[in-house]
């Protein structure tokens, strides 16, 4: 079967082309604004990938369009799938239709920290012998690929609560059907779909409405907005996580640099040694963990794979050290993402500047609903440099006067990268923080900075 997929470098939708091509389909697609890591997955699985989204890309027909949810009617290759009466479908009914049938499915949900628990999970099961396919909206650096079938009756699969496409306004997670349901945090976001918080917790609820009685949810014991969604209705066992407050399963860092973890759960208790750090991700590791106990794996192995996780792509990745300036990319977008993500490298590195070069991308940020929280979410940086999109809200210079003589706003990227270099010093933490290409600013400052060691 010849599948062509519109929007394919979206993280997801590269997954399923990844999917796809697994499964021995022949596999095509176009995008715009195409840039690593999904570009460079995509040619390594020898997908082909057209620029642009002219029609004539559907000549000779193909057997199934899947359309990505960035795109709508007025896109030339979408009104021609119409006018032509092409098959089509949506991302997730594909994944559900081709790939989740039959499965014991693994649904890692939340506004935040759902790339890194799928990760964690895929990779406690796979450390533990189980062959399980999955499908997460980033690349985790031990598999170096987003995606894959596998052979075990488990799959895992990060459950975005984003809609699925022009045709399809549910949130993406209702199509999956979850055996195993995680449930990470809850906040209002997609401020470009959702009307309120409200809109979303119906949106969870739906999805708690999918898991069978013989399953199994795991809730994080100390979100407030997540008990609201179990008060709606829930049929099934639930089992909670937490790390400030009783819960089922718990951890707490065992040194102050957040190296050494200790665990317990209805398995026993567990230590190991990592290299992610933060509470943050502690919660991730204990979701991680009790859900890798729905495919068997006892909790001392799932939590000793820890000190094997190497990360995610993208998810506060040391990506370089330069004259002893350390430069990490993160996609963190969300002020409560940016704020746990600072607050866990200040523990870790109490005695270092924090510098950080922000490009607030999403939606959400452009239409200000964050405006009142991104100050505070940036406490811990000691510098903040900030690319302010054209289309920002008019009201953003306001909301980040509060960081005073810390900031810096730039209307382009290369005066960003130019002034970042002039101010990073030996022994900075160097963050860049964007859910999208950056401008390739921090490629760009690598290169700057090595280029100034050289003789």
């Amino acid at each position: 079967m010849h599948v062509h997929i519109l929007g394919i470098c979206g993280t997801f939708m590269g997954g399923v082309a990844a999917l796809a091509a697994a499964a021995g389909h022949r596999v095509t697609g176009s995008d715009r604004n195409v840039y690593p890591p999904m570009s460079t997955q995509l040619k390594r699985l020898g997908v082909g990938v057209i620029e642009g989204y002219e029609a004539e890309q559907l000549d000779p027909a193909p057997d199934c369009v899947v359309i990505g949810n960035a795109l709508s009617r007025g896109n030339p290759a979408v009104e021609a799938v119409l006018e032509r009466g092409l098959p089509y479908c949506s991302g997730p009914e594909w994944l559900a239709r081709h790939v989740l049938r039959d499965r014991h499915v693994i649904a890692v949900s939340g506004t935040h920290g759902k790339t890194t628990t799928a990760s964690l999970l895929a990779f406690m099961l796979d450390d533990a012998g189980v062959d399980a396919g999955f499908l997460i909206g980033g690349i985790p650096v031990n598999f170096d690929t987003s995606a894959r079938l596998g052979t075990a009756p488990y799959f895992v699969v990060e459950a975005d609560e984003y809609d699925t496409a022009f045709f399809d306004k549910r949130a993406k997670f209702v199509h999956y059907r979850p055996r195993t349901l995680v449930m990470n945090n809850l906040e209002y976001d997609h401020a470009d779909i959702y009307e309120d918080l409200d809109a979303i917790v119906w949106q969870f609820h739906q999805l708690l409405r999918t898991v069978p009685a013989n399953g199994r949810v795991l809730v994080n014991a100390g979100d407030g907005n997540l008990q609201t969604v179990l008060r709606a209705g829930c049929w099934t066992p639930v089992e909670t996580f937490g790390v400030a407050c009783e819960a089922d399963w718990s951890g707490r860092f065992l040194d102050s640099a957040e190296r050494r973890l200790a665990v317990s759960g209805p398995g026993g208790d567990a230590h190991a040694t990592w290299s992610l750090g933060g509470l943050h991700n502690l919660e991730n590791a204990l979701a991680a963990a009790a859900a890798a106990q729905s495919a068997g794996v006892p909790l001392p192995r799932a939590v000793d794979a820890l000190s094997r996780f190497e990360g995610v792509q993208r998810r506060m990745q040391r990506t370089a050290t330069v004259s002893d300036i350390a430069i990490y990319d993160d996609f963190a977008h969300h002020p409560t993402a940016i704020r746990r993500s600072l607050a866990g490298l200040k523990r870790r590195f109490p005695n270092q500047r924090i510098v950080v070069a922000l490009e607030p991308r999403s939606n959400t940020m452009k239409l200000g609903v964050h405006n009142g929280t991104l100050a505070p979410a940036l406490a811990d940086a000691d510098l903040v440099f900030i690319y302010r999109p054209p289309e920002m809200d008019s009201d953003f210079e306001q909301a980040i006067a509060p960081l005073g003589e810390r900031l810096q706003l730039h209307g382009d990227y290369d005066g960003l990268v130019t002034a970042v270099a002039a101010a990073a010093r030996a022994g900075d933490q160097l963050v860049f923080m964007s859910n999208g290409g950056f401008g390739g600013v921090r490629q760009k400052l690598t290169a700057a900075l090595r280029a100034a060691t050289e003789p």
